[in-house]
């Protein structure tokens, strides 16, 4: 791996750059980190990267790609040897797609709007989409239950770590109901090495 491969990685360590170093870790790539205070997220210069002032986001041969959902997809792509994605010809490509986007789309609002106290009446449910979380939430379940030990099947991903990061938190902090089956998954991500590297190096920078 040449010098030029390297991804320059944005983050804060109490954010969902915690996810973007999982999955740097999985994809094996050699990347530096930019540790980003949270006030320079306004700064010009990274308001150039990143219009929003969020983290995270990298560079990669030059392009900035933002949002933790893009980043995942983009270094599953960019590094294929890790295979972390199934190829655009690969029956499980559409499965892979849906369940990542699932994870960044339905199940984060479901889980940010229970961690903000935010309660979808069913005739609000329509506009959400979501729409019941303890509906999302049994599909997912029922999906972990049929494909074991992981999202598609035998082959890890790219969506197992979106998606798992999303069960992760909303189970530390209690916004989403514990059942065996998210509790079982739980434990099969955090054995993986590449979560246990990424969550050392992210807690070490948490801090003091």
């Amino acid at each position: 791996m040449s010098a030029t491969d390297e991804v320059l990685f944005h983050t804060h360590p109490m954010s969902r750059g915690r996810i973007v170093r999982w999955m740097l870790e999985e994809a094996g790539c050699r990347y530096r980190t930019e540790l980003m205070a949270f006030e320079d997220l306004k700064s010009p210069s990274y308001l150039a990267i990143n219009p929003l002032g969020k983290v995270p986001a990298i560079t990669h041969h030059g392009v900035v790609v933002t949002e933790t959902a893009a980043i995942c997809a983009y270094l599953a792509d960019a590094f294929p040897a890790a295979g972390l994605a199934p190829a655009l010809a690969d029956p499980l490509r559409g499965s892979y797609l849906r369940l990542l986007f699932l994870a960044a789309g339905p199940l984060e609002a479901a889980i940010t709007d229970r961690a903000l106290g935010v309660e979808v009446t069913p005739e609000q449910s329509a506009f959400v989409g979501y729409g019941s979380q303890e509906r999302l939430m049994a599909v997912i379940g029922q999906t972990l239950v049929a494909a074991s030990p992981w999202l598609l099947g035998e082959r890890f991903s790219a969506a197992d770590v979106y998606l798992g990061s999303q069960i992760l938190f909303g189970l530390k902090f209690k916004t989403i109901a514990p059942q065996p089956t998210f509790q079982a998954y739980l434990q099969r991500l955090m054995a993986r090495p590449a979560w246990q590297r990424a969550t050392a190096a992210d807690d070490a920078l948490l801090p003091g």
